[in-house]
Protein backbone atom coordinates (compact mmCIF):
# COMPACT_ATOMS: atom_id res chain seq x y z
CA UNK A 1 0.00 0.00 0.00
CA UNK A 2 1.21 3.69 -0.35
CA UNK A 3 2.10 5.45 2.05
CA UNK A 4 -0.15 8.16 0.46
CA UNK A 5 -3.12 6.65 0.57
CA UNK A 6 -2.45 6.04 4.31
CA UNK A 7 -1.59 10.16 4.98
CA UNK A 8 -4.75 11.53 2.60
CA UNK A 9 -7.02 9.06 4.61
CA UNK A 10 -5.49 10.62 7.95
CA UNK A 11 -5.90 13.95 6.80
CA UNK A 12 -9.55 13.54 5.64
CA UNK A 13 -10.36 11.95 8.72
CA UNK A 14 -9.37 14.65 11.31
CA UNK A 15 -10.39 17.48 9.33
CA UNK A 16 -13.69 16.32 9.33
CA UNK A 17 -13.30 15.52 13.06
CA UNK A 18 -12.13 19.34 13.55
CA UNK A 19 -14.67 20.90 11.11
CA UNK A 20 -17.04 19.12 13.78
CA UNK A 21 -15.59 19.93 17.22
CA UNK A 22 -14.02 23.66 17.24
CA UNK A 23 -12.06 22.96 20.36
CA UNK A 24 -9.90 20.31 17.98
CA UNK A 25 -9.43 22.65 15.19
CA UNK A 26 -8.33 25.50 17.77
CA UNK A 27 -5.84 22.71 19.45
CA UNK A 28 -4.83 21.62 16.01
CA UNK A 29 -4.37 24.98 14.02
CA UNK A 30 -1.22 26.65 13.69
CA UNK A 31 -1.59 29.74 15.97
CA UNK A 32 2.33 30.99 15.80
CA UNK A 33 1.76 33.11 19.36
CA UNK A 34 0.64 29.48 21.16
CA UNK A 35 3.58 28.18 19.57
CA UNK A 36 5.85 30.96 20.92
CA UNK A 37 4.39 31.78 24.40
CA UNK A 38 3.14 28.23 25.25
CA UNK A 39 5.60 25.93 23.42
CA UNK A 40 2.86 24.36 21.38
CA UNK A 41 5.18 23.33 18.64
CA UNK A 42 3.14 20.79 18.14
CA UNK A 43 0.71 22.68 15.83
CA UNK A 44 3.57 22.54 13.40
CA UNK A 45 2.56 19.16 12.26
CA UNK A 46 -0.96 19.16 13.72
CA UNK A 47 -2.07 21.85 11.67
CA UNK A 48 -0.92 20.01 8.22
CA UNK A 49 -3.52 17.67 8.99
CA UNK A 50 -6.54 20.35 8.91
CA UNK A 51 -8.05 22.28 6.84
CA UNK A 52 -10.47 25.00 6.23
CA UNK A 53 -13.34 23.93 4.69
CA UNK A 54 -13.91 20.78 1.64
CA UNK A 55 -12.69 22.84 -1.26
CA UNK A 56 -9.49 23.17 0.50
CA UNK A 57 -9.07 19.35 1.61
CA UNK A 58 -10.30 18.40 -1.87
CA UNK A 59 -7.71 20.50 -3.63
CA UNK A 60 -4.74 19.67 -1.42
CA UNK A 61 -5.17 15.73 -1.15
CA UNK A 62 -6.13 15.90 -5.29
CA UNK A 63 -3.01 17.17 -5.95
CA UNK A 64 -1.03 14.63 -3.29
CA UNK A 65 -2.94 11.63 -4.97
CA UNK A 66 -1.66 12.47 -8.04
CA UNK A 67 1.92 13.32 -7.45
CA UNK A 68 2.55 11.08 -4.10
CA UNK A 69 2.16 7.71 -6.07
CA UNK A 70 4.49 8.93 -8.91
CA UNK A 71 7.08 10.27 -5.83
CA UNK A 72 6.76 7.33 -3.79
CA UNK A 73 7.42 5.12 -6.63
CA UNK A 74 10.58 7.02 -7.60
CA UNK A 75 11.81 6.95 -4.34
CA UNK A 76 11.15 3.12 -4.17
CA UNK A 77 13.78 3.04 -7.20
CA UNK A 78 16.16 5.41 -5.60
CA UNK A 79 15.88 4.13 -2.03
CA UNK A 80 14.87 0.58 -1.99
CA UNK A 81 12.37 -0.47 1.28
CA UNK A 82 13.17 2.75 3.07
CA UNK A 83 11.66 4.83 0.01
CA UNK A 84 8.28 4.63 2.31
CA UNK A 85 10.25 6.26 5.16
CA UNK A 86 12.35 9.07 3.50
CA UNK A 87 8.37 10.19 1.55
CA UNK A 88 7.40 10.41 5.11
CA UNK A 89 10.18 12.20 6.11
CA UNK A 90 9.99 15.05 2.89
CA UNK A 91 5.94 15.44 3.84
CA UNK A 92 6.16 16.22 7.23
CA UNK A 93 9.19 18.09 7.03
CA UNK A 94 7.40 20.09 4.92
CA UNK A 95 4.74 20.98 6.33
CA UNK A 96 6.79 21.73 9.24
CA UNK A 97 10.04 23.84 7.51
CA UNK A 98 6.79 25.79 5.12
CA UNK A 99 5.60 27.24 8.50
CA UNK A 100 8.43 28.51 9.96
CA UNK A 101 9.02 31.81 7.69
CA UNK A 102 5.01 32.31 8.95
CA UNK A 103 6.03 31.26 12.78
CA UNK A 104 8.88 34.15 13.03
CA UNK A 105 6.64 37.07 11.35
CA UNK A 106 3.35 35.93 13.87
CA UNK A 107 5.13 34.79 16.45
CA UNK A 108 3.56 37.73 18.56
CA UNK A 109 0.36 38.22 16.81
CA UNK A 110 -2.45 36.06 18.90
CA UNK A 111 -4.94 36.71 16.25
CA UNK A 112 -3.01 34.90 13.32
CA UNK A 113 -4.09 31.02 12.47
CA UNK A 114 -2.66 29.04 9.36
CA UNK A 115 -3.40 25.51 8.51
CA UNK A 116 -3.28 23.22 5.68
CA UNK A 117 -0.87 20.83 4.10
CA UNK A 118 0.11 22.64 1.57
CA UNK A 119 3.47 23.03 2.32
CA UNK A 120 4.21 19.52 2.32
CA UNK A 121 1.98 19.26 -1.03
CA UNK A 122 4.24 21.66 -2.60
CA UNK A 123 7.34 19.46 -1.26
CA UNK A 124 5.78 16.74 -3.03
CA UNK A 125 4.61 17.99 -6.69
CA UNK A 126 8.36 20.13 -6.63
CA UNK A 127 10.05 16.58 -6.04
CA UNK A 128 7.88 15.48 -9.10
CA UNK A 129 9.32 18.05 -10.61
CA UNK A 130 12.96 17.47 -10.13
CA UNK A 131 12.39 14.16 -11.25
CA UNK A 132 10.07 14.36 -14.24
CA UNK A 133 10.70 18.37 -15.40
CA UNK A 134 9.39 17.76 -18.86
CA UNK A 135 6.38 15.82 -17.75
CA UNK A 136 2.92 18.19 -17.85
CA UNK A 137 0.98 19.69 -14.80
CA UNK A 138 -2.35 20.51 -15.00
CA UNK A 139 -3.91 24.06 -13.90
CA UNK A 140 -7.55 23.53 -13.13
CA UNK A 141 -6.86 21.13 -15.64
CA UNK A 142 -6.96 24.10 -18.77
CA UNK A 143 -3.17 25.35 -18.79
CA UNK A 144 -0.82 22.70 -19.37
CA UNK A 145 2.80 23.38 -18.70
CA UNK A 146 6.17 20.95 -18.52
CA UNK A 147 7.02 20.56 -14.98
CA UNK A 148 10.12 23.05 -14.52
CA UNK A 149 8.19 25.64 -16.20
CA UNK A 150 5.05 25.69 -14.54
CA UNK A 151 7.38 25.43 -11.49
CA UNK A 152 9.48 28.21 -11.70
CA UNK A 153 6.25 30.49 -12.81
CA UNK A 154 4.74 28.89 -9.01
CA UNK A 155 7.24 30.18 -7.13
CA UNK A 156 7.87 34.11 -8.15
CA UNK A 157 4.21 33.95 -8.42
CA UNK A 158 3.99 32.91 -4.53
CA UNK A 159 6.83 34.48 -4.02
CA UNK A 160 5.27 37.71 -5.00
CA UNK A 161 2.04 36.97 -3.07
CA UNK A 162 3.21 36.22 0.05
CA UNK A 163 5.18 40.11 -0.21
CA UNK A 164 1.50 41.91 -0.98
CA UNK A 165 -0.25 39.66 1.81
CA UNK A 166 -3.76 40.70 0.19
CA UNK A 167 -5.43 37.28 0.84
CA UNK A 168 -6.08 34.99 3.12
CA UNK A 169 -3.63 32.07 1.20
CA UNK A 170 -0.47 31.25 2.71
CA UNK A 171 1.68 31.91 -0.19
CA UNK A 172 5.01 31.56 2.24
CA UNK A 173 4.14 28.22 2.95
CA UNK A 174 3.38 27.31 -0.51
CA UNK A 175 6.83 28.91 -1.67
CA UNK A 176 9.16 27.50 1.13
CA UNK A 177 7.30 24.25 1.18
CA UNK A 178 8.23 23.93 -2.82
CA UNK A 179 11.86 25.04 -2.34
CA UNK A 180 12.21 22.31 0.99
CA UNK A 181 10.93 19.66 -1.93
CA UNK A 182 13.46 20.60 -4.26
CA UNK A 183 16.76 20.86 -1.59
CA UNK A 184 15.10 17.91 0.52
CA UNK A 185 15.62 15.48 -3.40
CA UNK A 186 18.58 17.07 -4.22
CA UNK A 187 20.41 16.61 -0.73
CA UNK A 188 19.03 13.12 -0.78
CA UNK A 189 19.74 12.05 -4.45
CA UNK A 190 22.47 14.11 -5.69
CA UNK A 191 22.11 12.78 -9.24
CA UNK A 192 18.93 14.18 -9.50
CA UNK A 193 20.67 17.55 -10.46
CA UNK A 194 22.57 16.46 -13.83
CA UNK A 195 19.71 14.02 -14.69
CA UNK A 196 17.04 16.98 -14.11
CA UNK A 197 19.48 19.34 -16.60
CA UNK A 198 19.77 16.53 -19.42
CA UNK A 199 16.17 16.33 -19.67
CA UNK A 200 15.55 20.19 -20.22
CA UNK A 201 18.17 19.70 -22.84
CA UNK A 202 16.56 17.49 -24.44
CA UNK A 203 13.63 19.48 -24.14
CA UNK A 204 15.23 22.56 -25.74
CA UNK A 205 16.39 19.86 -28.92
CA UNK A 206 12.82 18.48 -29.01
CA UNK A 207 11.22 21.98 -29.08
Amino acid sequence: MYITYIIIGVTVVISFAAWKQPRLMSNFILNPYAAHHKNEYYRFITSGFIHKDHMHLLFNMFSLYFFGIAVETVFGYIFGDKGWLYFILLYILAIVVSDIPTFAKHKNNPRYNSLGASGGVSAIIFGFIIFQPLSDICLYFALCLPGFILGTLYIIFSWYQGRKANDNINHDAHLYGALFGLLFCIVMYPSSIPRFIEQIKNWEVLN
